[in-house]
């Protein structure tokens, strides 16, 4: 079994010294699924939602969660984050969408949780938008799916 990393020898947390790992380049891409009513698709795709335009806004709350993760994750480093992009993928026969999210940087340390988080409030923002609508939507599937850089390379989990 592999050590983990975030614990010290008397099992206390810590945060991982990366001060010694050469600057690589760095990707990772998170998805994750809402299921919600016909309905509420059609809203969201025509625009007519009484908040705003639901994925705008929530590509924008992904795109600010990714950079907040290291307030938001106990011992996640702070990194320069080069790139985020959020997309939506709007599925009219099983009334889902799709996030995915990927982030890029040059550091000493990977981007998924940056990926996840984005994932996670791009979700929870289309949610509280569409809520009044439809109660009954589900978050679901949130994942890695790949990452790169680093020792470890590319890593394809789907």
């Amino acid at each position: 079994m592999e050590e983990l990393t975030h614990i010290d020898a008397e099992g206390k947390p810590r945060m991982v010294d990366i001060s010694g790992k050469p600057d690589t380049p760095r990707q990772a891409v998170a998805k994750g699924s809402l299921w919600m009513k016909p309905a509420t698709l059609e809203l969201i795709q025509k625009k007519e939602v009484a908040k705003g335009d639901v994925l705008d806004v929530a590509k924008l709350a992904g795109i600010m969660a990714a950079k907040q993760t290291p307030q938001l994750i106990p011992l996640c480093h702070p990194i320069l984050i080069g790139e985020i992009n959020l997309e939506f993928s709007l599925d009219e026969k099983s009334s889902r969408i799709e996030i995915t999210t990927t982030v890029k940087s040059t550091g000493k340390t990977g981007v998924e949780m940056e990926a996840l988080t984005a994932t996670a409030v791009a979700a929870l923002t289309i949610y509280d938008m569409c809520k009044a609508v439809d109660r009954g939507m589900k978050i679901e599937n949130i994942r890695l799916v790949s990452k790169s850089g680093g020792k470890s390379g590319v890593i394809n989990l789907e």
